[in-house]
């Protein structure tokens, strides 16, 4: 298995953590000399199994007990293609392969294996995930209940509200776990940013490309939840062509997201990259802190007026992301773009052969002119809106006077969207 995710998530943690399940663990080091050696000289793929646990010290009789982690894998060409035959020749062995994206990006020449290799992605900590970090072990299982119980709403919505400030990254959140002080932990956020213009210090090709990406990664921290143009991003003079080669590199090291909008109502998903993306980056944390708007959500004690709302609906989406683990999975928001008449509803998720539209408001309430006109022509008749109130589920009618049932959910549910439409729509 290859665990893709940005840096700073816990990738390498994490499989340290899982691997003490397992009789042996083996975990190599790429950006180690003497483990990338392992892989620097071309071998049988027997005989660098048998180096890897000769020098590692491990007993080759207990094959089948062990995992092997190979971290920082990108640090040795020769490594991806073995992977493929890691599987072959010795099944028996468990393999997760890891590392930070940003230093193969601008190598096209280096292959990934195709085949028996599976590929899984990590986010962010989640707000669940969160919960459990915290030690509020009473309102994370609240949350699983699908609905959540009226009773917990105040309390997961205050929780919600602390989350939404910090965001999901994994050394931020340990921080405040330990001390529940927020202040302690603005300085990870400009370390954690710091990081990334690093990689891009070491690994770009050209001056050019390096001050590109550079822009880019600053700039995007403001642009969040936002549509965007290439050409000029970020108030630069840089062209549409070198914005389009940073963003694809920075999405593909996943620093950041580029969500696409489709125009119809049913499968298949049929992205329109003709027409502005909106951006999402990594964690919200770090869009706040960038912002500056920390201190202003602490004091306000209240989500919804910071940035319009801008930043409920970029948490929402990191929320619904954070439950999706294939790398490949693409996000996607809708439009209908007509002269006085345009309309745009701010996530649609598949549902059998439908999409359901999910408007997020900031609020309570809120008008909901563009999700009417979605029903409208939608061939099925559910709808979410995800809200700042309790979960209800109501009969309404569109502008026009078609009838659909309409589900309400709290922010805080957004990771479990996908259950709570299926919950919907087997519901009366």
């Amino acid at each position: 298995m290859v665990l893709r995710g940005a840096r700073q998530v816990g990738k390498t943690t994490a499989v340290i953590d899982f691997g003490s399940t397992f009789t042996q663990f083996i975990h190599l080091n790429l950006e180690r000399i003497e483990h990338r050696k392992l892989f620097a000289t071309e071998r049988p793929i027997a005989e660098l199994v048998e180096a890897i646990f000769f020098q590692e010290r491990k007993n080759s009789e207990l094959i089948s007990e062990t995992l092997l982690f190979i971290d920082e894998i990108q640090a040795e060409q020769n490594a991806f293609p073995v992977l493929r035959y890691l599987y072959e020749e010795f099944p028996e062995l468990k393999v997760i392969a890891a590392g930070s994206l940003l230093e193969t990006l601008f190598d096209v020449e280096r292959s990934f294996p195709v085949g028996r290799v599976e590929y899984m992605q990590m986010h962010p900590v989640n707000f669940s995930e969160f919960l459990g970090a915290i030690g509020e072990t009473a309102a994370q299982e609240a949350l699983q209940n699908i609905p959540v119980p009226s009773f917990a709403h105040d309390e997961l919505l205050r929780l919600f509200n602390t989350y939404a400030i910090i965001g999901g990254m994994p050394e931020v959140v340990a921080i405040y776990a330990e001390s529940r002080d927020l202040t302690k932990v603005s300085k990870l956020y400009a370390s954690l940013i710091q990081g990334y213009m690093e990689d891009v210090e070491k690994y770009a090709k050209n001056d050019t490309q390096r001050q590109v990406i550079r822009h880019v990664i600053n700039a995007s921290f403001l642009e969040a939840g936002t549509r965007i143009k290439f050409q000029g991003f970020g108030r630069s003079n840089y062209r549409s062509r070198e914005m389009g080669e940073a963003f694809r590199a920075l999405e593909q090291a996943m620093v950041l997201r580029l969500m696409y909008p489709v125009t119809g109502t049913t499968l298949p998903l049929i992205a329109d990259k003709r027409r502005s993306p909106k951006l999402q980056v990594l964690d919200t944390g770090m869009f706040n802190h960038v912002s500056g708007v920390q201190q202003e959500m602490v004091l306000l004690g209240d989500l919804y007026p910071v940035h319009q709302g801008r930043l409920i609906e970029h948490l929402v989406i990191q929320e619904f992301l954070s439950a999706q683990i294939n790398p490949l999975f693409s996000p996607h928001f809708w439009v209908r773009e007509k002269a006085n008449s345009d309309a745009e509803v701010d996530l649609v998720i598949p549902y059998g052969a439908d999409l359901v539209p999910i408007e997020i408001k900031a609020g309570k309430t809120g008008k909901l002119r563009s999700l009417h006109q979605f029903m409208d022509i939608a061939p099925h008749s559910l709808a979410v809106r995800v809200h700042g109130g309790k979960f209800k589920i109501e009969h309404v009618e569109t502008i026009a006077g078609k009838p659909f049932r309409l589900m309400n959910v709290p922010h805080y549910v957004a990771a479990s969207l996908p259950e709570y439409i299926n919950y919907f729509a087997e519901s009366n």
